[in-house]
């Protein structure tokens, strides 16, 4: 019995950690980067539509405010082509695993 109270402890500290982590994000609205980012991204690959484990939203629209977020605030580039440059890979990896949408 306590092995199920501690089991349900821990899943609802770790549902509880992923919905703090997705809550740190900024929402793009309507920003020409986020914006492009949904369009191209959704042409590339595949799966965007799916659930995200971010409430509210598929892989696709997580993915891409994680991009639009860990990016520098003066970014001016495409989203989608950064993170398959050498310097956005560390990037789009942690984007995949926010999203849960990798190849």
């Amino acid at each position: 019995m306590q092995l199920t109270v501690k089991t349900a402890i821990h899943l609802g500290l770790l549902a509880l950690a992923s919905t703090t982590f997705a809550a740190d994000y900024n929402s793009p609205g309507d920003d020409k980067l986020y914006s492009q980012c949904l369009r191209e991204a959704s042409k590339l690959y595949e799966g965007g539509n799916e659930p995200s484990p971010v409430r509210g939203q598929n892989k696709l629209q997580a993915w891409c405010t994680c991009m639009w977020n860990e990016t520098p605030d003066d970014f001016k580039g495409s989203l989608v082509k950064f993170s398959e440059t050498a310097k956005g890979k560390s990037t789009n990896k942690v984007c995949e695993k926010h999203s849960n949408w990798s190849d």
